[in-house]
């Protein structure tokens, strides 16, 4: 019976569909995430003992899973209080097949809800205790930041402090306290993302320290305009020898934009996006954050801001597929394709599929012994028939194209 009763439990789990919506297969970014800190964070308690606003949570999962996001970060703190609060945030999210960016921290390091303040040793318990005594709330691809925006917290930040390597110390040992607690729980979750102003991440994040936490550096950075958000990430990317990913971004901050209609915020976005879409050293984002704040991109009665179009088009790119001929009809084998940040090459027929912006606009292909070839996207009329030009002609191609222009054809030949 007990046999049977097992098969039995083995077969529903097999049919049961894992999640309501599918996950998005093509996002332009490795990271493209929706940030909840609003509800997720400052509501946490509230959510405790008023199970009414759990009522929020679902439905806004679900908003941004729609809109092509492959991680909802959630900011609810990793204390046992709150546990409850954060399993229907956590349940939502593998209900839509989303990944999840745990980005909470524990309570004492910055004095939330009125928890006393912490020590640096006491975090790093913590923080193994929540992981290891919660292997549940946890699935391979998951994100976890121990310490978001460290330096609002503990011994405080480095820029005034002057302990910059002491700084680096504890992201590297947060970093191994937590890589070592989901080794023990069997989980392949990322680790680090240590999220941090712009100017902090300058002075801390040198190359034996981004390379010692991953190869990533993550900011939370909001500037006035989006030629300065593309120009800071490529010199964060240089200074650090790293990736990096906005662990925070959005608009507007009153302080910084002033007002924004929801047009200008839609606008604000596009421009930001289109060069930022440009940069291979950008490997994710974070907007935020989804409701309730200046920066929302849904009003608080659910429905939409012209921002989440804006968003929802580069984190559910178009696809471009076609293929590369010579001029003699042969397709043009490991050819690379270049959209924007997007790489790639052809197969041995000539094809290729890539992810194309909303901002693209130029197309260029590059093969040995061919000259390069650059054109607008718009004024490709078969994408199915790419032609590329022999600069250097050997003996056999040389052959190939008298017979070809002969009238002969070699539809299964492979130069």
């Amino acid at each position: 019976m007990k046999i049977v009763l097992i098969l039995l439990l083995t077969i529903f789990s097999l049919l049961r569909p894992s999640s309501i919506l599918a996950a998005n297969q093509n996002p332009y970014w490795d990271v493209q995430s929706v940030d909840t800190m609003k509800l997720s964070r400052d509501l946490a308690r509230q959510m405790i003992f008023d199970t009414r606003l759990e009522g929020l949570i679902d439905p806004q999962v679900k908003k941004i899973t729609e809109i092509g996001a492959t991680h909802v970060a959630i900011a609810t703190p990793y204390d046992k209080e709150f546990l409850p609060v954060l399993e229907e945030w956590i349940s939502a999210a593998r209900k839509y097949g989303i990944k999840v960016w745990f980005r909470g921290n524990m309570s004492g390091w910055e004095g939330w809800f009125g928890y006393g303040k912490i020590s640096k040793e006491a975090h790093r318990q913590g923080i193994n205790d929540f992981i290891t005594n919660n292997p549940q709330l946890f699935e391979d691809g998951d994100i976890f930041t121990p310490c978001p925006e460290c330096e609002n917290g503990g011994p405080g930040d480095p820029r005034t402090t002057g302990d910059t390597q002491g700084f680096r110390e504890f992201l590297l040992a947060e970093y191994k306290i937590s890589t070592d607690a989901f080794a023990k729980i069997g989980k392949n979750v990322k680790v680090g993302y240590f999220s941090m102003n712009g100017d902090v991440a300058k002075l801390v994040m040198d190359k034996e320290t981004t390379s010692a936490l991953g190869g990533i550096v993550s900011v939370d950075h909001y500037v006035k305009t989006p030629e300065q958000l593309a120009m800071d990430i490529e010199e964060l990317a240089n200074l650090s020898g790293g990736k990096v990913i906005l662990g925070e971004m959005g608009v507007p901050i009153p302080d910084i934009h002033g007002y924004m209609t929801n047009d200008a915020q839609a606008q604000w976005l596009e421009q930001a996006l289109n060069l930022l879409s440009k940069s291979q050293n950008l490997i994710g984002i974070n907007y935020w954050t989804a409701s309730h704040g200046s920066t929302a991109l849904w009003f608080e009665n659910g429905s939409e801001k012209p921002a989440v179009f804006v968003l929802s088009s580069y984190y559910q790119p178009k696809t471009l597929n076609g293929r590369i001929m010579n001029e003699i009809e042969l397709p043009v084998k490991n050819a690379e394709i270049s959209i924007d940040a997007k790489r790639i090459v052809t197969d041995t027929e000539g094809r290729f599929s890539i992810l194309q912006s909303p901002g693209a606009t130029e197309i260029t292909v590059k093969a040995d012994t061919y000259y390069e070839y650059k054109a607008k996207l718009d004024e490709i009329q078969n994408f199915e028939n790419i032609v590329l030009k022999k600069e250097s002609k050997d003996l056999f191609y040389k052959l190939l194209e008298i017979f070809y222009n002969f009238g002969y054809r070699f539809p299964n030949f492979r130069y």
